[in-house]
C-alpha cells in the first residue's frame, strides 16, 4: 500500500491518538485511522469521531488495551468493532474485515489482515482513506482524487454496494449534500443504483432512515440533494407526501435572516405524511415539528411567535412561512426579540370574572392579544369588550 499524502492534524498528535496506536503497533499490528477523521483532516473539516483500523482482532485489541491501563468496550465485537479509552477520548478500533453475506440491511462478516480487503466492503471511496500516526495517508482504492474533486463515488459496483445495505441510498444523498461539489453534479452511476434500489429502503428501520434523514437536512445546503432524492423515487418511499420546492427557498431565507441550519424546521418545509412516526422522531422532535409547521401556516406576527415559540425557532416559522408562499420576508429580530422577551399584562386580579367564565375572558384576551401582534398594552386589553357584547 502506497502512501499518496499527508494529514497533520492537533487529534492526530494528540495522547488519544498517540497512545492507541502506540499500544497495536508495538505489538506487532498495523494501526491506521479511517473513514470520517482522514478525510475531514484532508478537506480541512473538523473531526468528531476517531475510528481506527487494523489487522488484530477484537480479543487481541482488548487484551493489548488492558495490558497498557486502558478501558475496552467491546462496543461491537462481532462486528470486529472494539471502543478503547484512552486520555479521556474514544477510540473506536475493528479489524480489517470482508464481507462473506449481506442481506440489504446487515452484513456477515470474516475478519482480514489484508487493508484492501477492508477497504473493498466501505461505501465512498473518500471513506476509504487511511492514515497511520504519523499522518501518512494511504489510498488502496484511489479514493483521494475523489475527494480532492469532490466526487462522492460508491466503492467498486454501485448497485452491489446498494444491495449491501440499502441505507447507502441516502448516505450517497447526504454525502453529496456535505461534499459533493454543486456544479459537478452527482454521479451518474451511483444516482441510478439509488433509483433502482429505492424500494429496498422499505427493509431500512424507521430509526436509521430518520436519523440519516436528519443529517442530510443538516447540511448547509441540502436543496439540491433533496430535489434528486425526489427524482429518483427515494423521498416517495421514505416520506410519501413529501415536497421538495420550499426547501431551496426556505435555505435562502435563512441565510438571509442568519438562522442556522435547522433540520426539523427543513423537515417542516418538506411536510409529508405522518413524519413523525414514519421518522420515528423524539416526541420533543415532534412536537416541535408540528408547532414550526402551524404556525409557518398561521397568521400570528413575528412578536407573537417570538412569544409563543422563543426567538430561533420564531425565526424559523418565519422563514418557512415566505419559503412556502414564495414570498420574501421582512426583517423580524427586533419584533421577535420584543415577543421573547413579553409577558403577557393580564392578569386574573385584574378581572371581575370568577370559576370558567374567568378562564374564558383571559384566554380571548390572550388570543386578542397574540393576534395584534403583542402590540395592546394593559389598558387597551381591558377595555376589550366582553367576547358576545356589542361594540
Amino acid at each position: 500500500m502506497t502512501g499518496v499524502g499527508r494529514i497533520s492534524a492537533r487529534w492526530l498528535r494528540a495522547a488519544p491518538a498517540q497512545r492507541v496506536c502506540a499500544m497495536l503497533e508495538e505489538a506487532g499490528h498495523s494501526a491506521l485511522f479511517v473513514g470520517g477523521c482522514v478525510r475531514n483532516a484532508l478537506i480541512g473539516a473538523p473531526v468528531s469521531d476517531l475510528d481506527l483500523a487494523t489487522d488484530a482482532t477484537p480479543e487481541r485489541v482488548i487484551a493489548l488495551a488492558q495490558a497498557a491501563g486502558l478501558r475496552a468496550i467491546p462496543t461491537g465485537i462481532d462486528h470486529g468493532t472494539v471502543t478503547v479509552l484512552a486520555a479521556g477520548e474514544s477510540v473506536e478500533i475493528t479489524t480489517f474485515r470482508r464481507d462473506v453475506e449481506t442481506d440489504g440491511r446487515h452484513a456477515t462478516v470474516a475478519f482480514s489482515n489484508d487493508v484492501a480487503e477492508d477497504a473493498a466492503r466501505r461505501d465512498f471511496t473518500m471513506n476509504a482513506l487511511y492514515a497511520d500516526a504519523r499522518g501518512q495517508v494511504h489510498d488502496p482504492l484511489g479514493g483521494l482524487p475523489d475527494l480532492l474533486a469532490r466526487r462522492v463515488r460508491f466503492v467498486g459496483d454501485p448497485a452491489a454496494r446498494v444491495a449491501e445495505d440499502y441505507l447507502r441510498i441516502l448516505r450517497f444523498f447526504r454525502f453529496t449534500a456535505w461534499y459533493g461539489d454543486p456544479a459537478r453534479g452527482m454521479d451518474a452511476e451511483g444516482l441510478a443504483a439509488c433509483a433502482a434500489g429505492a424500494e429496498g429502503l422499505a427493509r431500512i428501520s424507521a430509526e436509521r432512515i430518520g436519523a440519516e434523514l436528519r443529517k442530510l437536512l443538516s447540511a448547509p445546503d441540502p436543496a439540491p440533494a433533496v430535489a434528486a432524492m425526489a427524482q429518483a423515487g427515494v423521498l416517495r418511499v421514505i416520506l410519501p407526501g413529501a415536497d421538495p420546492r420550499a426547501l431551496a427557498p426556505l435555505v435562502h431565507l435563512e441565510a438571509e435572516h442568519h438562522l442556522p441550519a435547522d433540520p426539523i424546521a427543513r423537515l417542516a418545509g418538506l411536510s409529508g405524511d405522518d413524519a413523525a412516526q414514519r421518522l420515528r422522531l423524539s416526541r420533543a422532535q415532534a412536537k416541535r415539528l408540528t408547532a414550526l409547521r402551524d404556525a409557518a401556516t398561521g397568521t400570528h406576527g413575528p412578536a407573537a411567535l417570538g412569544y409563543l415559540l422563543g426567538a430561533e425557532d420564531a425565526g424559523h416559522a418565519l422563514t418557512l412561512r415566505g419559503a412556502l408562499l414564495e414570498q420574501p420576508v421582512a426583517p423580524f429580530a427586533a419584533d421577535v426579540a420584543r415577543g421573547a422577551a413579553a409577558e403577557f399584562p393580564i392578569t386574573a386580579a385584574d378581572l371581575p370574572e370568577t370559576g370558567r367564565a374567568l378562564g374564558a375572558r383571559l384566554k380571548t384576551l390572550r388570543v386578542a392579544w397574540l393576534r395584534a401582534d403583542l402590540h395592546p398594552d394593559r389598558a387597551a386589553l381591558l377595555a376589550l369588550p366582553p367576547e358576545g357584547d356589542a361594540d
